[in-house]
C-alpha cells in the first residue's frame, strides 16, 4: 500500500466510525472559536465577494460558518464519509461539499475552473499530511486563489507536541477523542520551524500577513479547560496581487 493509500484509508476509517456530530472529533471546536477569528484575520486582505473553499473540511463545522460570510462556500475532503456527514449536517444547505484529494492537482484545477478565483481556508491540514504530500497541498492553495483570491493557512507549531503529550498522559489515560485519533493512526506530524512558510513560498505564494495564535480543540483537560495548540497563521496571495479586489 502506498503512503497516499494508507493516508486515505486512515481518514476514511476515522470518519466512517464517527457520527459526524459537531464536536465529536478531537479538533472540531465550535466555529466561533476557530473559523470566526480566522475569518476576521483573512477579511483584512480578502475580496469577500469571491467564494471560499474549505480544504480538509471534515464534517463541515467551519464550512457552514464560512457560508455566512462569503457568497459561496465549498468544503472538500479526502474522505467520502466526511463529505456525507457534512452534507447531512448542513440542514439548511448553506454550503456545498465534495470529495477531493488535494494532491490530485488536476482535480483541484477542475474545481478552480468551476468556481473561478476563490479565497481558501486551510486549517491544520499540512501537519497531518505526509511529508511528500505537503508541497502538492500548498500548490492546491495557489491553484484555487488565482490572482484575486486570498488564503488563510494555520498550522500547529512544534510546541503543540508538548500539549498533545500532556493530554495523552492524563491519569486515566488519553481521552476517547484522542484514542480515536490514535486508533486510526492519524498521528500529527511535527512540522519543522520555517517549513510552512517555505512550502507556501515554494508554491509561488506571497505571505501578506502572519502571526501566532492558539488552535482551539473540542477536547478538554481534566480541569475543564479547553485544549489549545500553539499555532501560526498566514494570509497568502499570488505574488502579483496588490490588495483586496485587485
Amino acid at each position: 500500500m502506498s503512503t497516499s493509500e494508507r493516508y486515505a484509508r486512515a481518514w476514511e476509517g476515522f470518519w466512517a466510525e464517527n457520527s459526524g456530530e459537531p464536536g465529536e472529533p478531537f479538533w472540531d471546536a465550535d466555529a466561533t472559536l476557530t473559523a470566526a477569528p480566522h475569518t476576521a484575520l483573512l477579511a483584512a486582505h480578502a475580496d469577500r465577494t469571491l467564494p471560499i473553499v474549505d480544504l480538509g473540511c471534515g464534517n463541515g463545522t467551519q464550512t457552514r460558518y464560512l457560508a455566512g460570510h462569503f457568497p459561496r462556500a465549498v468544503g472538500v475532503d479526502l474522505s467520502a464519509s466526511a463529505v456525507a456527514h457534512a452534507r447531512r449536517a448542513d440542514r439548511d444547505t448553506v454550503a456545498e461539499f465534495e470529495q477531493l484529494d488535494l494532491t490530485d492537482l488536476a482535480g483541484v484545477r477542475r474545481l478552480g475552473d468551476r468556481l473561478g478565483e476563490a479565497n481558501v481556508y486551510l486549517r491544520a491540514v499540512l501537519h497531518q499530511s505526509d511529508p511528500a504530500d505537503r508541497a502538492p497541498v500548498a500548490a492546491a492553495v495557489a491553484l484555487l486563489l488565482g490572482r484575486r483570491g486570498r488564503g488563510f493557512v494555520v498550522e500547529p507549531t512544534a510546541a503543540a507536541k508538548a500539549v498533545l503529550q500532556q493530554v495523552a498522559e492524563q491519569p486515566d489515560g488519553p481521552p476517547e477523542k484522542l484514542r480515536q485519533v490514535r486508533k486510526h493512526q492519524l498521528r500529527p506530524a511535527e512540522v519543522a520551524p520555517g517549513e510552512v512558510p517555505g512550502l507556501l513560498r515554494g508554491a509561488g505564494l506571497e505571505i501578506l500577513d502572519q502571526g501566532g495564535t492558539d488552535l482551539a480543540m473540542s477536547a478538554r483537560h481534566p480541569d475543564g479547560t479547553r485544549v489549545a495548540l500553539p499555532a501560526h497563521w498566514f494570509v497568502v496571495a499570488a505574488p502579483d496581487s496588490s490588495g483586496p479586489g485587485s
